[in-house]
């Protein structure tokens, strides 16, 4: 009741406050001389945010971890899936663990490698019983993936060609996934035409070297079974062995000839989505999605085109079929000749030319088979003249392995230095290079294979 009362201020009553008063009823709480703690609201304020921000974070860390846990159940069910496919025993394919892969290896140490891809890293390796190989191992956000790796072993696993790199076996192990090949000490036949190169390729062995490649996808057409077409022949997947025989590699992206359809037709492609390398895409398969026999034609003359020029497929905004087409009809095709390979007879330069432009024609039924590409080859190497001297590959440094070779004395022109196997006057055959540079006198013969 006081509490209500209002009293005016005058010069007698002045300021006033009620002391150790106590209110009865509802009022018992507003009791005057009671302390009461009171919470700001900015305090308040923070806890509530506090609170809020530790209950999205506790659930973001719970989400991801349920998220992980998953991802991790479906690839182990996946691979657990791929393993169970390749367990089937497949004949001539060995399955190794991961530890022989790592003792292999040296744990992958740097100093084994001896290359690396879209796919990964490649090492050289040394296996339990001393042999020598070559382990692929894919990288975790590699181009190829479990499909790849399983296409490559099953592939491999049947197919079987002196011009085809062998299959060891595999490791799909502790998360990995490693293909063992048979070691191949020479490298890849890019790096024997790079410009870097300290030794190269000269006419003889390149002719070679072209049938050899030719021979084994030739293999792959017409003698597997079924036909592979395998869609990604590069300089870069033709390897070299110690005695410089060619040998195609790399079946991950290859492709089963189509089969008899329904109708009992046999169609001529296959439809699939457009894979390989720049540069090396027959562009007819690249507009249609059509994938032929005459598809690993096209790649291989553009191969056909690095060994006669040394050139990339695309370099500085140039195409080497462009380039090596208008240098042919211009007439001046022997000023883009590598000049690296030494002397050479101008009438087989001539057929090896028109034999890589036919296989690059931009309409496939315009194109050569392999078949009808490989007795070129051959036709070619008959015309070649006798060498005066025996071919020989000096002792050197594999550009591949990064270790010393042996010396190898074969019916082939050396590859380490450009010799000269065919002296004559002749406006368009190089002659910087003599016989009488190379080590032997002895006088060997070329038999095309």
């Amino acid at each position: 009741m006081f509490t209500s009362w209002n009293f005016p201020p005058t010069d007698f009553f002045g300021p006033y406050e009620l002391l150790n008063f106590t209110l009865l009823g509802p009022y018992s709480q507003l009791s005057y001389g009671t302390q009461r703690t009171r919470i700001s609201k900015g305090v308040w304020a923070a806890i509530i945010i506090s609170a809020i921000i530790c209950t999205v974070v506790a659930s973001m860390i719970f989400t991801l971890l349920i998220v992980r846990r998953l991802a991790m159940y479906h690839r182990n069910l996946s691979r657990k899936k791929l393993s169970s496919k390749i367990s089937m025993k497949i004949d001539g394919v060995k399955f190794f663990t991961f530890r022989e892969m790592a003792l292999a290896t040296e744990n992958f140490n740097s100093k084994t490698q001896v290359g690396q891809g879209g796919y990964g890293k490649v090492y050289r390796g040394i296996l339990a019983d001393n042999t020598i190989v070559a382990i692929k191992r894919a990288e975790e956000g590699s181009l190829q993936g479990q499909k790849e790796f399983l296409t490559e072993i099953r592939l491999l696993s049947r197919l079987h060609h002196r011009n085809l790199v062998s299959l060891v076996g595999y490791c799909d192990e502790e998360g990995e996934q490693m293909l063992v090949y048979e070691f191949m000490p020479n490298g890849t036949l890019r790096n024997w035409l790079s410009a870097k190169a300290k030794e190269t390729l000269n006419f003889g062995m390149r002719l070679n070297t072209a049938l050899g490649s030719a021979k084994g996808i030739l293999y792959l057409h017409t003698e597997a079974d079924p036909p592979v077409f395998h869609r990604d022949i590069k300089a870069s997947n033709i390897l070299l062995d110690s005695k410089l025989t060619a040998k195609v590699a790399d079946f991950g992206l290859s492709r089963l000839a189509p089969v008899l359809d329904d109708e009992g037709n046999l169609p001529n492609h296959v439809s699939t989505v457009v894979k390989g390398t720049p540069g090396y895409l027959d562009p007819e398969y690249f507009l249609t999605h059509k994938l032929t026999d005459k598809s690993d034609v096209y790649s291989l003359g553009i191969v056909f085109l690095e060994f006669l020029t040394g050139m990339q497929p695309i370099s500085h905004g140039k195409n080497i079929v462009r380039e090596v087409t208008m240098a042919h009809q211009s007439g001046i095709m022997f000023s883009i000749i590598d000049s690296r390979m030494g002397s050479y007879p101008s009438e087989c330069v001539e057929k090896f030319v028109a034999l890589a432009l036919g296989c690059c024609h931009d309409k496939p039924e315009n194109r050569p088979s392999m078949s009808e590409v490989v007795r070129e080859l051959e036709n070619i190497l008959k015309m070649m003249p006798e060498p005066e001297t025996n071919a020989i590959f000096s002792e050197s440094t594999s550009p591949y392995s990064g270790q010393s070779t042996s010396t190898y004395i074969g019916n082939s022109t050396s590859a380490s230095s450009s010799s000269s196997f065919y002296t004559r006057t002749d406006p368009y055959v190089s002659s910087s290079v003599s016989g009488s540079d190379l080590i032997s006198g002895v006088t060997p013969s070329i038999n095309p294979r």
